[in-house]
């Protein structure tokens, strides 16, 4: 499959190129930092960017010869999103919108990537049909996102939402997983949240995810969610029996604490996870937190 692929330098994106350069043709858009993934095609170019850059895209997308898109590209810290709005609607909505635009007028399937926290966290397993009532600019953003992939592009607009995502981090991207690996490093206690549930995802399996729903033609809304209902504090002790088992930070404290404990500019969802039947049925079978963390901790 020829894929194009935004957000390549990001983290979905890096493991995206990682895991399936060597079985699919990707072309990688990067808006700063080029990837350098081996045997990906990349391109620096701004989806938020001037007229210019909208101009290339289009040019690119009608003369690429690809079979799909997919859209990882985001800004995606909702702090940052809360105190920038404006930069977090241009790269989350307008060029999302753009992008759709684009696809539906050279028939490309595009799948979207979008997030648990579109919902409010006061139920639990939402399914794909759980009305979105986000809490935070960033949530705001995608959900407005997902409606324009929607109507803009019905019979090729696929949204695809993603839960909390660790994995192996290429040198410039990194994931919440990576701030705990260096807390231990440190030797501090890690200090988990032990009232925020979420759907913890191994991105590998978000990356095959991805491009399985492409090769079955899903279209619409489901959910790519890991196979766990889990708090931030339950990941951690996932994490220190890995660690205890490769040998590593035998003696590593977790502290439990509570969401008003610590003041964040985005406010956070008490409980975003996800049901993923709907994928299951396409045949997504992601790993357990057990199953993923000694491969993820495994020497390179």
């Amino acid at each position: 499959m020829r894929i194009l692929l935004t957000g390549a330098s990001g983290f979905l994106g890096s493991v995206f190129c990682r895991e399936l350069s060597g079985e699919h043709e990707i072309t990688g858009l990067c808006r700063g930092r080029q990837t350098s993934s081996p045997g990906v095609r990349a391109l620096r170019l701004d989806l938020a960017g001037d007229r210019a850059d909208g101009l290339a895209l289009r040019g690119l997308l009608s003369t690429g010869g690809f079979d799909a898109v997919v859209h990882a590209a985001a800004l995606s810290s909702p702090n940052q999103c809360q105190e920038d709005p404006g930069l977090s609607r241009r790269i989350n909505v307008e060029a999302t919108a753009l992008l759709a635009d684009l696809c539906a007028e050279g028939g490309l399937p595009l799948a979207f990537t979008s997030t648990d926290l579109v919902f409010d966290g006061q139920g639990t397993l939402y399914a794909e049909d759980a009305p979105p009532a986000p809490l935070s600019r960033y949530g705001e953003h995608k959900a407005l996102a997902e409606q324009a992939v929607l109507a803009r592009h019905p019979a090729g607009g696929l949204v695809c939402r993603l839960p909390l995502m660790y994995g192996r981090s290429e040198p410039g991207t990194s994931c919440f997983l990576d701030g705990l690996l260096a807390g231990v490093l440190r030797g501090e206690p890690l200090r988990l949240f032990e009232d925020e549930f979420r759907s913890p995802l191994f991105a590998r399996d978000a990356a095959r995810g991805l491009l399985l729903m492409l090769e079955r033609k899903a279209r619409g809304v489901l959910h790519l969610g890991g196979p766990e209902r889990l708090s931030r504090l339950e990941f951690g002790q996932r994490l220190r029996d890995a660690l205890r088992a490769s040998g590593v930070a035998p003696a590593l404290r977790i502290e439990a604490v509570r969401q008003a404990d610590v003041p964040m500019a985005a406010p956070r969802p008490r409980d975003v996870s996800l049901s993923s039947a709907r994928a299951a049925a396409f045949g997504f079978a992601p790993a357990t937190a057990a199953q993923a963390l000694p491969d993820v901790l495994a020497p390179k």
